[in-house]
Formats: structure tokens, sequence, C-alpha cells
């Protein structure tokens, strides 16, 4: 089995194994892994190299792909910026049909001319596994929209706040309701 590391990205030839249908070939492998963009923030996946299981199982009518891995992502906690982590166990699953026609459907786009592009698929299934929103904690407060202080350290209000007088007219419909 053919794997290559060429400039952080991890590629392996689906055409060295040989399979009939029904049959399944499994591997371990270090996948080249690169940093994931949410919200304009970057958060790094550990290890950049995370061991991934392969299995390839092919069927009457293609190849069933699928891979697995566990991989820890850090950044920035989305609502107070602090550092915050996540432990993700990720699988993916993609198809290659013997004979796809003109339907994406029935095609994987990380299978090119007998070449998986593990990295590529290993990224977008990390990708696809993260919650909308990483956070220091669950109950992670945020930052104080008045004065940015770090609202889980420092809880405060603030006194005598002037409101905005673009609100003043529902203020008036809430004092008649």
């Amino acid at each position: 089995m053919t794997f290559a590391t060429v400039a952080d990205v991890t590629i392996f030839n689906v055409r060295n194994v040989k399979l009939r249908p029904g049959e399944q070939f499994r591997d371990v492998r270090e996948v080249d892994l690169e940093p994931v963009e949410l919200g304009g923030q970057r958060y790094l996946p550990l290890p950049e190299s995370p061991e991934a299981g392969l299995t390839l199982t092919q069927t009457s009518s293609g190849l069933v792909l699928e891979l697995e891995l566990d991989v820890r992502v850090v950044g920035p906690c989305m609502r107070c910026l602090a550092d915050a982590g996540l432990s993700l166990h990720v699988t993916s699953r993609e198809y290659q049909a013997t004979s796809p026609g003109e339907s994406d459907e029935l095609t994987t786009p990380y299978l090119v001319d007998g070449r998986l592009d593990l990295s590529a698929w290993a990224r977008d299934a990390v990708a696809l596994a993260l919650p909308d929103k990483i956070l220091c904690r669950e109950d992670c407060a945020g930052l104080c929209p008045v004065c940015g202080r770090d609202l889980n350290r420092e809880p405060h209000e603030h006194e005598g706040e002037a409101a905005d007088p673009r609100w003043a007219a529902l203020a008036e419909l809430r004092d008649r309701l």
C-alpha cells in the first residue's frame, strides 16, 4: 500500500489495492491535517498528524471509503476569546461508483485518478464535526458589550447606562402597555 506525504498532504494510491466485490481493506496511517478556520478564527488540530483508520470496501457497483480518527481542536473561545479545546471522534464515509456517468452524487471529490487525498478528506470531516460555537466552557458569559472585560472573571453590570435614542419609540410603547 502506498502512502505519500508531499507538502503536508497525505495521498493514498487506491490502485495498489486489488479487491473483489465483498472484500475489504483496512489500514491505519498518520494523516497530515491543516488548521480549520471557523467564524474567522483559526483552530489547530492536535496532533497535527493523527492516526486515521482507513477502510475500503469493494461493492459490485463501486468502492465505499471510510475514515475514522480522533483529534483535539484548539483555538479561541467564540464568546470570551480565552483558550478553548474540543476533542472529536470523527467518522466519514464516501462512495465512488465504478461507472458514475454525469452524477456528482456517485463520486467523491477526494479520489482523483486513483489517488485518494486523505488530508483534504480528514480536514473536511473534522470541519463538519465541529459544533457551531467552540466555547471554553458551556456556561461562558463572554465579554462585556460596554467595556470589553471578561464576564467570566469579572461579572459586573454598568450603572446608569444611557439608552440608545433609536430605541426611544419602543420604550414609550412598552411603558404604555
